[in-house]
């Protein structure tokens, strides 16, 4: 996800829009970092730092928070710009990034955890490449999800070779970023998929549904995109079309959960909706929210409704593959 901008002036001049665009493909070249401000602690869990290898070698840091007992384990990784531990967008700079759709409020990600763990899960939360605490890696760039597919793959080889964690049944919670990796992730290597159980992916996304809609947010023509689109490509040598989780989403292999915020200012319902029909399986299931249109009220509805995520995992976890 990129940042948002907006403008009260609607006669933009061409030097004004040069600026948005090139804060906006800035953004994909060099995302400034958010802080962990929570820790798992806060919910009285017990957790490990931990640290873990790409598949390309990037460290990558994390939380694994052991649920004593279980033989299950959720992999949870988050959305762009966001960490392991959420988005402070209630502070400076972030508040003012994203106030422009509605979402200058704070997404913390532990009460997920704490659910998770409640429902009988081992956690591994961690942070994608360029993000948090793990590794600056690709000059820095955010590749929606084709370089931060080695995260994912890391992330599943590391449980698999972890001696308590080896014979643990996995399942994914991969956020926005988070999910459009995991589809990539499954177009380059299916076979490090099998047995995994399932995936919940809240509110994955295409560059060109978003970019559009926070043009229009900035007061700048949609068919200014092919113009950012360049700026993009300059910036990270990867173009619009190349980032696209409609076409990954034809790799799915595991049973798939999304969700999403059907009124989302910053996206289109039929982006979410293009990605789910892709998915060539018929255990998926897709989930509107509804009387909303910020976006990062996605990001909390697990711990405001988790009954039909649970039930997926649990579900899921049950089956034989």
């Amino acid at each position: 996800m990129t940042m948002s901008t907006k403008t009260e002036n609607i006669n933009l001049n061409e030097e004004d829009v040069e600026s948005i665009l090139e804060r906006m493909s800035n953004a994909f070249r060099q995302l400034p970092r958010s802080p962990i401000l929570h820790r798992p602690s806060e919910e009285g869990l017990a957790y490990e730092d931990v640290s873990f290898l790409a598949t390309d070698g990037i460290p990558l840091e994390g939380w694994y928070i052991p649920r004593p007992g279980s033989d299950k384990i959720i992999i949870a990784n988050h959305p762009m710009g966001f960490n392991r531990s959420g988005l402070p967008s209630h502070l400076e700079p972030w508040k003012s990034i994203w106030s422009p759709s509605g979402n200058d409020f704070e997404v913390n990600f532990i009460p997920d955890y704490k659910i998770l763990h409640d429902a009988g899960y081992n956690v591994l939360a961690y942070d994608l490449r360029n993000h948090g605490h793990s590794s600056a890696a690709n000059g820095g760039i955010v590749s929606t999800g084709i370089y931060e597919s080695r995260d994912v793959l890391g992330s599943i080889r590391y449980i698999r070779e972890r001696q308590d964690t080896s014979k643990m049944k996995i399942a994914l919670f991969s956020r926005c970023l988070g999910c459009d990796s995991t589809f990539y992730a499954m177009l380059k290597d299916p076979e490090a998929f099998n047995g995994v159980k399932c995936l919940v992916g809240p509110q994955p996304v295409s560059e060109e549904s978003i970019l559009k809609k926070q043009l229009v947010l900035a007061g700048i023509a949609e068919e200014r995109l092919a113009d950012l689109d360049r700026m993009i490509t300059l910036k990270t040598s990867l173009n619009i079309s190349e980032r696209d989780p409609r076409i990954w989403a034809k790799s799915v292999c595991i049973p798939t959960f999304l969700y999403q915020v059907q009124d989302d200012v910053l996206t289109s319902p039929t982006d979410v909706q293009s990605i789910f029909d892709a998915i060539p399986l018929t255990n998926k299931k897709l989930h509107w929210i509804t009387n909303t249109s910020r976006r990062w009220d996605g990001y909390l509805e697990f711990q405001r409704n988790p009954t039909p995520m649970l039930d997926w995992f649990e579900h899921n976890m049950r089956a034989m593959l």
